[in-house]
């Protein structure tokens, strides 16, 4: 794979992960709070803690693959994006079928943070 390849891929990581974070925060009382009040320990303190802390580590990521990429980076975004991915899943499966993707779209993530992963640097 190219360099030019390879930053086109990162970057656009980094534009989905940044963008996720800024998204999340503006729109506090959305998608992801609506998610979450399904819990049955759900309390709106708790739920808009969960929503930050979860932009935060949006950010940290997409931060990081972006001034410092390397198989850490790219290691802990994957198990991330997993750990999401199955706790979306779990509290509201159908969200796979969400016309949009909200959690259809992490797979080619999930493949293009792989094809990153096995290219990086030790």
């Amino acid at each position: 794979m190219s360099d030019a390849q390879r930053r086109l891929l990162r970057y656009s990581l980094v534009f989905v992960w940044l963008a996720t974070a800024v998204v999340s925060v503006w729109e506090l009382d959305g998608q992801s709070r609506q998610l979450l009040t399904t819990l049955p320990f759900s309390s709106p303190e708790l739920i808009t803690a969960l929503v930050l802390a979860g932009a935060a580590a949006d950010a940290v990521v997409g931060l990081w693959i972006a001034f410092w990429p390397g198989r850490a980076a790219y290691a802990v975004a994957l198990l991330l994006m997993v750990a999401m991915t199955l706790l979306a899943t779990a509290i509201e499966p159908a969200w796979w079928l969400h016309p949009f993707g909200p959690l259809t779209k992490n797979l080619p993530i999930a493949a293009i943070l792989i094809v990153l992963l096995r290219d990086a640097k030790p």
